[in-house]
């Protein structure tokens, strides 16, 4: 049983996360979180602890963004795009079981001081930005870093706000580069 609370965007996406592993999980039901759901996901993260596990899509974005500004010392997990979508549709009701478990085996947490050890020219660099492919670059490095997909700007906050370290960043780009060589 995982001590965490999930905290996922609806009742399906419950479903996939209880044929992953046993977990408690609360439902915002969307972007229109209700009182009574805050001060749930509220009890949750000062009692146990939650980790936002939402749909990697724009939706889930906001939802993400609105709960880690409620709740900043909630665990991250990131379902790549790729994982997640089936029949046309991205969510996480659609990832596989092994695809929650790599999610939860990579949780970040937002660090209160984020270093400034990335900066553009890392993205620049390393065909992250301005350059033909650097969404798909991000979003195939976002997932093996575990911060999931963004726009650059929000992945660099993300390099520098979840803890990811030069080696690790290093690592996964040779990782990278390793399976499109």
């Amino acid at each position: 049983m995982l001590k965490e609370v999930l905290v996922v965007e609806g009742k399906m996406d419950t479903v996939a996360v209880k044929r992953a592993l046993e977990a408690d999980t609360i439902e915002t039901g969307g972007f229109n979180l209700a009182p009574h759901t805050l001060r749930q996901i509220a009890a949750a993260y000062e009692k146990r602890g939650i980790i936002i596990l939402t749909d990697p899509d724009g939706a889930g974005e906001r939802i993400r963004r609105f709960l880690t500004q409620r709740f900043p010392e909630a665990g991250q997990a990131f379902v790549p795009k790729a994982d997640a979508t089936a029949h046309n549709d991205v969510g996480i009701e659609q990832a596989q079981p092994a695809a929650i478990l790599a999610a939860l085996a990579k949780v970040r947490r937002h660090e209160y001081k984020p270093e400034s050890e990335f900066t553009n020219r890392d993205l620049w660099h390393n065909n992250l930005a301005g350059a033909g492919g650097a969404a798909e670059r991000r979003d195939q490095l976002g997932a093996l870093l575990g911060i999931g997909y963004g726009n650059a700007k929000r992945f660099l906050e993300r390099l520098n706000s979840y803890g990811v370290t030069r080696s690790e960043f290093d690592k996964a780009l040779a990782q990278l580069g390793a399976q499109h060589g």
